[in-house]
């Protein structure tokens, strides 16, 4: 999903890379009045994007591109895994499927200055930008300071795949996510306790949804101005990855507008897009799903954006999950693992494969 390390950098005559492929077919659904991000939960077909082989959820960023993949191929699996472990076990994509790229990370060790602004080989890119931090080795004690980039990598969707063991292993992945299910009155309490902890107070009653960044606080509607609990849930997801932004936290652009000049009302577009897909991972983590209000004023804004910079997309996801995460970070990888458990880990899909694989 993302290029290579020069941001600047465009693609070789006649070969698009991954994200411009997948903005392509967002921005031909949203021109249709799709907004190709949402996916109220449904626990009876899965869940949680997970591996099919493995079991293992897909963390970060990826749940949202998955569900840019599910929207594109019309599935209901989230199901997935790479070429040549389906190969594996007899399983080959459809004639004509194509794959969807996720983004596995790369710890890059940084000892001096020099290395900070070496360019890194092969496809890997940052997932907008190189992400500063302090690697830890399995003892815990710290392996010095890094940089962490993402490559593309390939998966299929179940849907997309053939062979004799697939039933056998849709059904073990439907019956892990058949005993693990809860009831959505506990999802949403559960996520409801979660966001009451987030320390931006919320104000109910009027007929908008909306974070106030002067004030630092969200208004609500009433629970009954919603269509659903999950609905009302959703929203408040929403506003709460918007509060994120505050000077005082990640400190995004809030200066825009909606309907404002094009400086303001793309700015205010820029962040819309940040909260909706803020709401989708958000929604993932706590499963609730991202059934919130239909944004259709903004699709012309979002089409607009995407078309002229496809790699934008990429820089926005990251600036989500940056906001996910300060609401609701992610348990350690294999925490939701089953003990044993074998197989690649949810973000390590065959990273071997080539980018081309999509074309099988």
């Amino acid at each position: 999903m993302a290029v290579s390390a020069d941001q600047g950098a465009t693609p070789s005559a006649g070969r698009r890379s991954p994200e411009e492929k997948l903005v392509t077919s967002l921005i031909a659904l949203m021109e249709a009045g799709t907004t190709p991000w949402r996916r109220p939960w449904d626990d009876s077909s899965g869940g949680h994007h997970v591996n099919l082989l493995s079991g293992r959820r897909y963390r970060g960023s990826n749940p949202a591109l998955l569900s840019f993949g599910m929207h594109l191929r019309g599935s209901t699996l989230p199901f997935w895994c790479g070429f040549a472990e389906a190969r594996a076990r007899g399983l080959v994509p459809r004639r004509g499927s194509q794959a969807v790229h996720v983004l596995r990370p790369q710890v890059i060790q940084t000892r001096d200055a020099g290395a900070q602004s070496g360019s890194s080989s092969g496809p890997a890119t940052p997932d907008a930008a190189p992400e500063a931090s302090e690697h830890r080795q399995a003892d815990g004690s710290s392996a010095g300071p890094c940089r962490v980039l993402y490559r593309p990598v390939p998966v299929f969707n179940a849907a997309d795949l053939e062979g004799a063991a697939l039933a056998e292993l849709v059904r073990a992945r439907r019956g892990k996510a058949a005993r693990e299910r809860r009831p959505e009155q506990e999802r949403l309490l559960s996520a409801e306790a979660l966001l009451q902890r987030w320390p931006v107070p919320v104000i109910s009653g009027g007929e908008r949804a909306c974070y106030d960044p002067d004030a630092d606080r969200i208004h609500l509607p009433e629970h009954g101005a919603f269509h659903s609990a999950a609905a009302h849930v959703a929203t408040w997801a929403h506003e709460a990855i918007h509060s994120t932004g505050h000077p005082s936290r990640l400190a995004r652009d809030l200066s825009g507008v909606m309907g404002a000049g094009e400086k303001h009302g793309r700015a205010y577009a820029r962040e819309e897009l940040v909260a909706e897909l803020g709401a989708v991972l958000l929604g993932e983590r706590l499963e609730i799903g991202s059934d919130t209000q239909n944004h259709a004023a903004y699709l012309s804004h979002w089409i607009a954006m995407l078309r002229e910079s496809p790699h934008l997309l990429l820089t926005l996801l990251s600036q989500a999950r940056k906001a996910a995460d300060l609401i609701c970070p992610e348990p350690p990888p294999g925490a939701n693992t089953p003990a044993g458990a074998e197989g690649t880990t949810a973000t390590d899909d065959e990273g071997s494969l080539e980018e081309g694989a999509d074309e099988r």
